[in-house]
């Protein structure tokens, strides 16, 4: 038998969140036997499996990754300054009289 690394009792707050689910014969027996395996209970073998995968998920959409070529043609990309655009220039002038000539 595999011990698993049970990660929702390690978070400190309360497990009174209630999830349900429904779902068909088999898979929920191969869930409680991969749960049985793994040495823990259903309820904690299925809320471990889905915030694992959850956090997998969230991860992979907050990161961007990159190509090699796609790499180094973005970070030269931001090495190189913009030419300032006529509203950043405006911005700036009213910037300074209000802000640095008001005072």
């Amino acid at each position: 038998m595999t011990e698993a690394t049970d990660l929702a009792t390690s978070l400190q707050e309360m497990s009174d969140a209630r999830l349900y689910i429904r779902t068909k014969p088999f898979i929920k027996v191969t869930i409680m036997k991969a749960a049985e395996l793994s040495g823990m209970g259903l309820s904690t073998f299925v809320t471990t499996a889905a915030f694992l995968r959850a956090q997998d998920v969230i991860a992979a959409h907050e990161r961007t990754v990159l190509a090699p070529d796609d790499h180094s043609t973005f970070f030269e990309a931001l090495d190189r300054s913009a030419a300032p655009t006529d509203s950043l220039l405006g911005s700036a002038k009213l910037h300074r009289e209000i802000v640095v000539e008001g005072d």
